[in-house]
C-alpha cells in the first residue's frame, strides 16, 4: 500500500526527526498542534521518520477512523529531509521517488541566477 501513492489527496512529510514510539494520538497531535494541519483531512497521508532512516510511520484518516502504517526496509534507507522542523507537502511523483529510496528534497537545489556572470 505504501509503495503506491495513488488515491491520496495530499501527502505531507514531517521533516526532521519524529519519535516513532508515538501512536495514533501522538502523531495526530503533532500534525494538529505542531504543523497546524488537520489530521482529520480524509485521504491525506502524513509521513514520519525517526533517527533510523530505514523505517517510517504513516497516519491516514479514512473517515471512520485512523489507519497507522509502519514500514521497515530490509535493505537501504529512506532519504528523509532533516533540515527543517515543518511539514512539507509533496506530489505523488515525489512520493514514489521517496518510496524508491531517492531524494525528494535536494540538499543543494539549483537556483536561478539573479545576475548573469561576467564573462569578460
Amino acid at each position: 500500500m505504501l509503495n503506491d501513492g495513488t488515491g491520496f489527496k495530499k501527502i505531507y512529510l514531517a521533516m526532521g526527526f519524529t519519535d516513532l514510539r508515538r501512536g495514533i494520538d501522538g502523531l495526530a497531535n503533532i500534525v494538529r498542534f505542531h504543523f497546524r494541519l488537520d489530521s482529520y483531512d480524509k485521504n491525506t497521508l502524513f509521513l514520519f521518520c525517526g533517527k533510523r532512516s530505514d523505517r517510517i510511520k504513516a497516519l491516514l484518516w479514512e473517515g471512520d477512523g485512523f489507519l497507522l502504517l509502519y514500514k521497515r526496509l530490509d535493505n537501504g534507507a529512506f532519504h528523509w529531509p532533516r533540515s527543517a522542523d515543518e511539514a512539507l507537502e509533496i506530489s505523488e511523483e515525489q512520493y514514489r521517488m521517496l518510496m524508491q529510496g531517492l531524494e525528494v528534497v535536494a540538499k543543494h537545489p539549483i537556483r536561478a541566477l539573479e545576475e548573469p556572470p561576467d564573462l569578460m
